[in-house]
């Protein structure tokens, strides 16, 4: 529930989505499945042509959510130019290339064009908002809203803020997510990568290291992933199974009783592949053995309805959310 001193999310009629990638297409269908209306800012010549079949792809997704998704394009429209599609809107959503230079030449323009009201927010994966801002004259507005892909599906939105980052934009950040049915949290402190990220990479760099030593295939891994600790970490995260691990003292007896022996036999055997043309061709070869079967598209529509089963049992889709209320 917002504070009735933050605007809800009906103050938010327009938004401004810039870059009409998988990212953006992901917010676009969000938003307007929410009531907002979507203007659309990306230099690519099939830009319409792009979004509107992206749209089509996740729509089964969002009515599985319980969200409206009948004529769902009608709030939609396109703009060429930046300035022009930032004016008259209450949220610009940036999802351009990860080229800090590019970036701040973005911002600028948004900057000067958006309105005083309008909440300013990147989904940037990597770069911090201080990098970002200093190329902006109120670098107090911009903050990362940096979302888990799919943004219309996963919950997680990493709101980030930099140096000179106003504790009233965060605030509008997290009401406005909050609002938006996600699930906001607010990093104390800038890092690259975030935190979900760093995590994803963390353990992947070990997915590699031991697909490319032989101990398993992708397929077996992505099997002892999702019948283990992909479970635990769906309902307790890794601090909370560790703690619940610890028996009945807790967290403590687990590091004195595991965690040191993780620590000095575990930790140092870790892998640190590297992505060589050997590796790569393992990995791709692999792949196509295991997901070759089906397209992109099929996998990620399994992916949707399997990933939907298991937030709704979580109570983390608005229907759920509204059936426990």
């Amino acid at each position: 529930m917002t504070s009735t001193t933050e605007p809800a999310l009906g103050s938010y009629q327009r938004a401004a989505i810039i870059g009409g990638g998988v990212i953006g297409i992901s917010w676009a269908g969000l938003f307007l499945a929410r009531g907002i209306e979507v203007v659309i800012n990306d230099p690519r010549s099939d830009i319409e042509d792009l979004v509107l079949a992206g749209l089509e792809e996740i729509t089964p997704a969002l009515a599985e959510l319980g969200l409206p998704t009948e004529n769902l394009a009608a709030g939609l429209t396109f703009e060429a130019d930046l300035a022009t599609a930032v004016s008259g809107v209450d949220i610009v959503q940036e999802n351009g290339p990860e080229r800090l230079e590019l970036k701040q030449q973005i911002w600028q323009t948004i900057e000067q064009n958006a309105p005083a009201h309008a909440l300013l927010a990147t989904s940037t994966s990597s770069i911090p908002a201080t990098s970002i801002a200093q190329a902006m004259s109120q670098p107090e507005r911009l903050i990362v809203g940096h979302p888990f892909n799919p943004p219309h599906l996963v919950p997680l939105v990493e709101i980030v803020p930099g140096e000179k980052t106003s504790e009233a934009t965060v605030r509008q950040a997290k009401a406005f997510y909050a609002a938006l049915g996600k699930k906001p949290q607010v990093l104390r402190k800038e890092i690259p990568g975030f935190v979900a990220n760093r995590l994803q990479s963390a353990i992947f760099r070990e997915c590699v290291y031991l697909v490319a030593q032989g101990v398993v295939t992708e397929q077996e891994l992505d099997d002892i992933v999702t019948s283990s600790i992909g479970l635990r970490w769906a309902v307790g995260g890794p601090f909370r199974t560790f703690h619940l691990g610890g028996g009945p003292a807790g967290l403590p007896h687990f590091i004195e009783h595991l965690g040191r022996a993780m620590e000095a036999n575990m930790w140092p055997a870790l892998g640190n592949p590297t992505f060589d043309d050997t590796t790569v061709a393992t990995l791709v070869n692999q792949a196509n053995e295991a997901f070759g079967g089906g397209t992109v598209e099929e996998l990620a529509a399994e992916r949707d309805r399997a990933q939907i089963a298991l937030m709704r049992a979580l109570g983390e889709t608005p229907d759920s959310a509204a059936s426990n209320a």
